[in-house]
């Protein structure tokens, strides 16, 4: 069996450092993927203004509903891969990576026609201000023309992880990410282009990373190369996949597309607040990079060790990983507090905005910890195969709990502090139900991953 040197085997060896050094790469992966939407934000706040800066902030859970569901199949497609190549089964990788690229390409052509010709319903069902309402727009229709290449390259990057590969989805995307903001300026500063020259920019730097991580795949030695003759769906394969995915997909755009709903409670604040808004959730996606990188490193841990019949070894990585985040989550918690808004000001300088973000910041980072609890148990059920479970929980916690919260607390209070605590409350309600769901059945669930 030809063996690529990217790959690792987890199955044997210190089992902190393996889950630190995959979490350490898929870390800088995650920091670079962030920076494409970060300094399109920054740039734009910067140059264009508040009301560029709010249009861009109220995209992201429309972004993020399409992509979430993406992501979730490629975790179904990681789960597979990263099974069969800890039990050294050649034919069934093979397999699981032609199907998952094929269904990718197919699937990347709904997506866009889907997310392009939505944009206008979805900002209006938001509420999204008129003073908003043609920036928003116009970046978004943008960016879904696009959106293939996002998908691809995460499927790709999932691919690669499963078999123990952190590093080139990470030289890819720190390529890309380059590139993005090397064209930010271009377009958005030299080119006064506003948030169509950020949405250009994104794109184009994510088209980037997507032929580079096909051409990675293609190039390979190892048993997951890509063979562009031999792709095919194998339904045996697929099924498989989507019984793993399937639910993460579900829950990942269910629970983003339960953020239009938050969104369009906090456009009710007006712009000052949506972009105090914006500006903190540009940072909450830099703060959760540790536990985001922990979680999805105990996937492909207990996907391994499972696949080789390491069952103990499974369960010692997780409660590592539990302790790293505690850690890890705790020191940034702190660090944000005190120095709220200076963070803030990286996207704007407008007081008020300042003001808002700042509030916004003391208030969420303290309960990160909790957060993290919740992301790190559910990584290891979806390393362990079992999605359902874990999409059951974050569905209610995420979804059901926080709409019918917010629903009931609006009617008694217009007040932003009790609108964003509806996210720390939810994190707890998780964190509670899937720890001890996964303390009560994990050597069930060891099992019957096994056979």
């Amino acid at each position: 069996m030809a063996k690529s040197s990217g790959d690792v085997m987890m199955t044997s060896g210190s089992i902190w450092k393996h889950i630190v050094k995959f979490s350490i790469s898929l870390a800088i992966g995650y920091l670079f993927q962030q920076l494409y939407t970060t300094v399109d934000s920054v740039v734009v706040g910067q140059f264009v203004g508040k009301e560029a800066l709010a249009a861009i902030g109220t995209t992201t859970p429309i972004i993020n509903t399409l992509i979430g569901f993406f992501t979730g199949l490629a975790t179904g497609a990681g789960v597979v891969i990263s099974k069969n190549y800890g039990a050294q089964n050649e034919k069934e990788v093979e397999k699981a990576v032609h199907t998952s690229v094929l269904i990718t390409f197919i699937l990347s052509i709904f997506a866009t026609l889907l997310g392009v010709f939505t944009v206008p319903y979805m900002l209006g069902f938001m509420s999204t201000p008129e003073a908003v309402f043609g920036e928003a727009t116009e970046y978004l229709v943008i960016y879904f023309w696009g959106i293939a290449s996002l998908i691809i390259y995460n499927m790709g990057s999932a691919i690669l992880r499963a078999v123990g590969d952190s590093k080139r989805p990470l030289y890819y995307l720190i390529c890309s990410s380059v590139i993005n903001v090397l064209f930010d300026f271009v377009f958005v500063v030299s080119m006064n282009m506003g948030v169509a020259g950020a949405a250009y920019a994104t794109v184009l730097s994510q088209i980037v990373s997507a032929i580079l991580v096909l051409i990675s795949l293609s190039v390979s030695k190892g048993m997951y190369r890509l063979d562009w003759k031999r792709l095919s769906i194998d339904k045996t394969t697929l099924k498989e996949i989507l019984r793993i995915g399937m639910p993460t997909a579900l829950q990942q755009s269910l629970t983003s597309f339960s953020n239009v709903f938050v969104q369009s409670y906090i456009n009710a604040f007006g712009s000052s607040v949506m972009a105090g808004w914006s500006s903190y959730t540009k940072i909450d996606q830099f703060v959760v990079i540790p536990v985001n990188s922990l979680s999805m490193s105990i996937t492909t841990f207990v996907g391994q060790n499972l696949g080789a019949g390491e069952v103990k070894r499974s369960e010692k990585g997780t409660y590592i990983a539990n302790i790293i985040a505690f850690a890890t989550t705790e020191v940034i918690a702190a660090v944000l507090v005190i120095f709220a808004p200076y963070f803030i000001m990286l996207f704007s300088n407008d007081p008020e905005v300042i003001e808002n973000g700042s509030f916004l910041l003391k208030i969420m980072t303290p309960f990160y910890t909790v957060w993290g609890i919740s992301m790190i148990f559910s990584g290891a059920l979806c390393g362990a195969g079992d999605t359902r479970t874990a999409t059951a929980v974050k569905f209610f916690s995420f979804v059901i709990f926080r709409q019918i919260y917010l629903f009931v607390i609006t009617k008694f209070t217009d007040t932003l502090f009790w609108v964003v605590i509806s996210y720390p409350i939810g994190w707890g309600i998780s964190a509670l139900l899937i720890s001890w769901y996964y303390i009560k059945k994990k050597q069930e669930i060891a099992m019957r991953f096994s056979q």
